[in-house]
């Protein structure tokens, strides 16, 4: 049902490529990877992971991903871009702290095979059907809050970098233009950090990590915690505004198989340390645009993104050694930026429902408690209660 032609992928040259197109994949590649390298690294470090575990993380997410974005837009000749899920590594940082890495790595699977499920037995949109948008969205808010909190507080760590950063963002969501407000800010703080910061203080790194496949640990409660919201996380705000944005630009996506596929590409990427390869959102609404040239070449956009995040991963090595070294300030203004989007996306779809004031209160409290009951972790729960008050008490 999946197999993908090798010769029907030939078939198709760079003939297609055209400098909208182009420019549409470079944008989209942008997204990928400004602002959550610096989550990943978030997430690691709340989980003690060792500098070789971050690498083959940041590798194996991006080198998947990039594979899926040539490879499947390439076959399909839709613009269906591939990466891994910011929202998903944002979860991740709230709870890689609780468990070890093993087990991560296990979650990570299971959580993919989740995903292939869903897709091989077609039940994507009664699922989501069943768990409501605004919950899973309102949770999401929930977990990220305290970014938000720490981005304020770089802000006034760094008020020359973070204020101009912050006012080049502002400027670039009044104009909408092609650039996204979240790589305008991002490029800002990291030209004004290196014209302040003396140079010969980072080091890029310098020791190959070599991909190994990494040993999982299966346990019901990181299931419970981790696996669950973790796929539901990419299925809603990855799977669900990816195949949307191709539809309203009129393509037809075969769902099911795209599903299939991110939960195979997560099921290779977990085995190497990463969380998914999936169909991404926003990159993927970046490439369907009708900005990005004539519909039928806009996949090549999607290409194009793909081989950048391929290749920012291949050098995964020299990469992370240098954001590890950078202040930690200005990390939480990287991680704010990548999540400012997201986190007000997430209250709006989350409190959009008047008829869901409660539930989607709930959720949002008991998300931003980050409580473990019965060693089940606060997203859990507030999935868990939103959903209960939403179909039982609100319905």
């Amino acid at each position: 049902m999946m197999g993908i032609s090798m010769s029907r992928i030939n078939k198709a040259g760079l003939k297609d490529l055209n400098l909208r197109n182009f420019a549409a994949g470079i944008v989209s590649a942008l997204l990928a990877i400004t602002g959550p390298p610096a989550i990943i690294l978030e997430a690691a470090s709340n989980g003690n992971f060792t500098t070789s575990q971050t690498i083959l993380w940041m590798f194996s997410c991006y080198v998947f991903g990039g594979i899926y974005s040539i490879l499947i837009p390439w076959y399909y000749k839709m613009p269906i871009v591939g990466a891994h899920s910011i929202t998903g590594v944002a979860f991740l940082a709230t709870v890689t702290a609780h468990f070890s890495y093993s087990e991560l790595i296990g979650a990570y699977i299971v959580s993919a095979l989740l995903m292939l499920a869903v897709g091989v037995f077609g039940i994507f949109s009664k699922l989501l059907d069943y768990v409501p948008k605004q919950i899973i969205a309102v949770m999401l808010a929930g977990m990220i809050i305290r970014y938000m909190v720490n981005f304020i507080n770089s802000i006034t760590e760094l008020p020359i970098i973070g204020g101009v950063a912050l006012l080049t963002f502002l400027i670039f969501s009044k104009w909408k233009t092609k650039i996204p407000p979240m790589v305008a800010g991002i490029v800002t703080a990291t030209v004004l950090l290196f014209l302040t910061q003396p140079l010969e203080s980072l080091a890029l790194g310098s020791s190959p990590v070599m991909p190994a496949l990494q040993v999982p640990v299966f346990n019901p409660l990181s299931f419970l915690s981790v696996s669950i919201p973790l796929a539901l996380l990419i299925l809603s705000n990855d799977a669900a505004v990816g195949l949307g944005a191709l539809e309203q630009n009129d393509y037809h996506p075969p769902i099911n198989k795209v599903i299939s596929l991110s939960g195979l590409f997560s099921v290779l990427t977990s085995f190497f340390g990463g969380q998914s390869a999936n169909v991404a959102g926003m990159m993927s609404a970046i490439c369907a645009d009708p900005e990005a040239g004539l519909k039928e070449k806009r996949y090549m956009g999607a290409v194009v993104s793909g081989v950048i995040i391929l290749l920012f991963g291949l050098f995964a090595w020299k990469l992370v050694p240098l954001i590890q070294v950078l202040p930690k300030p200005f990390i939480s203004l990287l991680v704010g930026f990548a999540l400012l989007g997201v986190f007000g996306n997430s209250l709006s779809t989350g409190f959009s429902n008047p008829k869901m004031k409660l539930s989607a209160a709930l959720t949002f409290v008991i998300a931003l408690s980050n409580i473990t009951l019965l060693n089940i972790s606060a997203p859990v729960w507030s999935l868990l209660v939103g959903t209960l008050v939403a179909r039982f008490v609100e319905n």
